[in-house]
Protein backbone atom coordinates (compact mmCIF):
# COMPACT_ATOMS: atom_id res chain seq x y z
CA UNK A 1 0.00 0.00 0.00
CA UNK A 2 1.24 3.46 -0.91
CA UNK A 3 -0.16 6.70 0.39
CA UNK A 4 0.47 9.95 -1.47
CA UNK A 5 0.21 13.35 0.20
CA UNK A 6 0.58 16.55 -1.80
CA UNK A 7 1.66 19.91 -0.41
CA UNK A 8 2.81 23.30 -1.61
CA UNK A 9 -0.30 24.64 -3.26
CA UNK A 10 -1.52 28.17 -2.69
CA UNK A 11 -2.29 31.52 -4.23
CA UNK A 12 0.26 33.15 -6.51
CA UNK A 13 0.23 36.01 -8.98
CA UNK A 14 0.65 35.39 -12.68
CA UNK A 15 4.33 35.08 -13.55
CA UNK A 16 5.16 33.69 -10.15
CA UNK A 17 6.41 30.28 -9.06
CA UNK A 18 5.31 27.46 -6.80
CA UNK A 19 6.84 24.13 -5.92
CA UNK A 20 4.55 21.22 -5.23
CA UNK A 21 5.69 18.16 -3.35
CA UNK A 22 4.24 14.69 -3.03
CA UNK A 23 5.36 12.50 -0.16
CA UNK A 24 4.91 8.77 -0.59
CA UNK A 25 4.77 6.09 2.06
CA UNK A 26 5.97 2.57 1.46
CA UNK A 27 9.23 0.84 0.67
CA UNK A 28 8.86 0.40 -3.07
CA UNK A 29 8.67 4.03 -4.17
CA UNK A 30 11.36 3.67 -6.82
CA UNK A 31 9.37 0.94 -8.57
CA UNK A 32 6.61 3.39 -9.44
CA UNK A 33 6.46 5.89 -12.20
CA UNK A 34 5.10 9.10 -10.70
CA UNK A 35 3.05 11.82 -12.25
CA UNK A 36 1.20 15.05 -11.72
CA UNK A 37 -2.27 15.73 -13.03
CA UNK A 38 -4.56 18.70 -12.63
CA UNK A 39 -8.23 19.43 -12.79
CA UNK A 40 -9.59 22.91 -13.26
CA UNK A 41 -13.16 23.82 -12.27
CA UNK A 42 -15.61 22.45 -14.80
CA UNK A 43 -12.92 20.68 -16.79
CA UNK A 44 -11.65 17.15 -17.08
CA UNK A 45 -8.53 16.03 -15.33
CA UNK A 46 -5.44 16.40 -17.49
CA UNK A 47 -1.92 15.03 -17.51
CA UNK A 48 0.83 17.48 -16.54
CA UNK A 49 4.14 15.67 -16.13
CA UNK A 50 5.51 12.21 -15.36
CA UNK A 51 8.82 10.75 -14.30
CA UNK A 52 10.11 7.19 -14.42
CA UNK A 53 11.05 5.20 -11.35
CA UNK A 54 14.74 5.88 -11.82
CA UNK A 55 14.13 9.51 -12.66
CA UNK A 56 15.89 9.39 -16.01
CA UNK A 57 12.83 9.67 -18.22
CA UNK A 58 10.27 12.46 -18.05
CA UNK A 59 7.20 13.42 -20.05
CA UNK A 60 5.28 16.66 -20.05
CA UNK A 61 2.17 18.20 -21.49
CA UNK A 62 2.69 20.80 -24.19
CA UNK A 63 0.83 23.34 -22.06
CA UNK A 64 3.58 23.33 -19.44
CA UNK A 65 6.62 22.88 -21.67
CA UNK A 66 9.50 25.09 -20.58
CA UNK A 67 7.67 26.26 -17.46
CA UNK A 68 7.21 23.19 -15.26
CA UNK A 69 9.72 20.53 -14.29
CA UNK A 70 9.34 17.27 -12.40
CA UNK A 71 11.90 15.60 -10.17
CA UNK A 72 12.03 12.83 -7.61
CA UNK A 73 14.11 11.79 -4.63
CA UNK A 74 14.01 8.03 -4.13
CA UNK A 75 15.73 8.31 -0.77
CA UNK A 76 13.19 10.74 0.66
CA UNK A 77 10.30 9.15 -1.28
CA UNK A 78 9.20 12.43 -2.75
CA UNK A 79 8.31 13.78 -6.17
CA UNK A 80 8.21 17.48 -6.86
CA UNK A 81 6.75 19.77 -9.48
CA UNK A 82 8.49 23.09 -9.94
CA UNK A 83 6.11 25.51 -11.61
CA UNK A 84 7.46 28.75 -13.05
CA UNK A 85 5.91 31.52 -15.11
CA UNK A 86 2.49 30.57 -13.83
CA UNK A 87 -0.58 31.63 -15.75
CA UNK A 88 -4.19 32.02 -14.62
CA UNK A 89 -5.06 28.97 -16.75
CA UNK A 90 -2.79 26.88 -14.53
CA UNK A 91 -5.34 27.30 -11.74
CA UNK A 92 -6.47 23.82 -10.72
CA UNK A 93 -6.31 21.12 -8.12
CA UNK A 94 -3.05 19.27 -8.68
CA UNK A 95 -2.89 15.56 -7.99
CA UNK A 96 0.03 13.23 -7.53
CA UNK A 97 -0.32 9.71 -8.93
CA UNK A 98 1.67 6.50 -8.97
CA UNK A 99 1.68 3.58 -11.37
CA UNK A 100 3.89 0.57 -12.04
CA UNK A 101 3.47 1.37 -15.74
CA UNK A 102 4.52 4.64 -17.36
CA UNK A 103 2.06 3.99 -20.18
CA UNK A 104 -0.76 3.66 -17.68
CA UNK A 105 0.38 6.78 -15.87
CA UNK A 106 0.43 8.88 -19.03
CA UNK A 107 -3.01 7.64 -20.01
CA UNK A 108 -4.46 9.05 -16.81
CA UNK A 109 -6.48 5.91 -16.12
CA UNK A 110 -5.96 2.85 -13.98
CA UNK A 111 -3.51 4.41 -11.54
CA UNK A 112 -2.37 2.35 -8.63
CA UNK A 113 -2.58 5.31 -6.26
CA UNK A 114 -3.79 8.91 -6.17
CA UNK A 115 -3.22 11.68 -3.70
CA UNK A 116 -6.06 13.90 -2.52
CA UNK A 117 -4.76 16.97 -4.32
CA UNK A 118 -3.55 20.46 -3.55
CA UNK A 119 -5.13 23.65 -4.88
CA UNK A 120 -3.12 26.08 -6.97
CA UNK A 121 -4.70 29.44 -7.73
CA UNK A 122 -3.01 31.87 -10.08
CA UNK A 123 -4.37 35.40 -10.05
CA UNK A 124 -4.13 37.74 -13.00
Amino acid sequence: QVQLVESGGGLVQAGGSLRLSCAASGRTFSSYAMGWFRQAPGKEREFVQAISGTGDVTYYADSVKGRFSISRDNVKNTVSLQMNSLKPEDTAVYYCAASKSMATLRSGYGMDYWGKGTLVTVSS
